[in-house]
């Protein structure tokens, strides 16, 4: 890290960033810093990230479209990834637990002194990784993808599956396939809501399904029925084992009769 701290502000509201450069200037001779970048909102902040050296990231919490949560999980995973400190109008309960997640906290509007301290332990933590656990307070938006030396943000909405491949998981949308270097396990228990288990290796988007066929072979000794996805022709098998919570699924859809019979 260089002696002028290279300095990341994000927060949707520009009053807000102007403080925080303000308040940066007037602890300039305790803290030498730099604002070497501003985005009003999660998406463009990752794009500056990759953009720009940075050492330290003041994140709002609560944004638009992308959280400061979430964001902070995906610069984690850049290489030189800034220390995050998140800034927040939260109120206590809140703070406690976000902090877990970042290095340190400031409620708005910020002090001087408690900036100046905070950016302080950023300096003595410059050669630590900042790993940021995951959060029950949040469900990700997005998925982050690494290739080429570049994240890429794949929609948690429009992935159809994900499929555990090797060391990968291949998360699947109607364009094209992605390699994340994820569990499998740790995505179905973050986004249980969004997709169910058909198969040991394979967790399906609930939207997606549209109904069953059989599988007239399908290479696989556990599975008879294969499910039909919206928005791509591959069809993927159901294990014996994960059959009834898809059957279920498709019961309350009307998808499916009593017996168990495609409609």
């Amino acid at each position: 890290m260089s002696d002028v701290l290279r300095i990341l502000l994000v927060d949707d509201e520009a009053p807000a960033r102007a403080r925080l450069r303000d308040v940066l200037g007037d602890i300039a001779a305790e803290v030498p810093s730099i604002v070497a970048a501003e985005a009003a909102d999660g998406f463009a902040a990752l794009e500056r990230a990759q953009a720009t050296v940075l050492d330290v990231a003041l994140i709002d919490i609560r944004m638009p479209g992308m959280d400061g949560v979430e964001l902070a999980r995906h610069l984690a995973r850049l290489p030189g990834a800034p220390v995050v400190i998140f800034v927040t109008a939260f109120d206590q309960y809140a703070v406690q637990a976000f902090e877990l997640a970042a290095l340190d906290y400031l409620v708005k509007p910020v002090r001087a002194a408690r900036l100046a301290d905070a950016l302080r332990k950023a300096r003595r933590r410059a050669d630590e990784a900042v790993r940021l656990e995951k959060s029950a307070l949040t469900i990700r938006q997005n998925l982050s993808c690494l290739e080429r030396g570049r994240i890429l943000l794949v929609p948690v909405a429009e992935i159809l599956y994900l499929k555990a491949e090797q060391k990968y998981v291949t998360a699947r949308t109607a364009e094209r396939e992605y390699l994340l270097e994820e569990s499998l396990v740790q995505l179905e228990a973050e986004f249980s809501e969004c997709f169910l288990r058909i198969h040991r290796n394979c967790l399906v988007a609930r939207g997606a399904v549209t109904g069953v066929e059989r599988a007239a072979d399908a290479g696989d000794a556990e599975a008879h029925w294969q499910v039909i996805l919206d928005g791509t022709a591959e069809r993927l098998p159901v294990s014996r084992r994960q059959w009834p919570q898809l059957k279920a699924l498709l019961r309350t859809r009307g998808q499916i009769a009593e017996e168990g019979r495609p409609q």
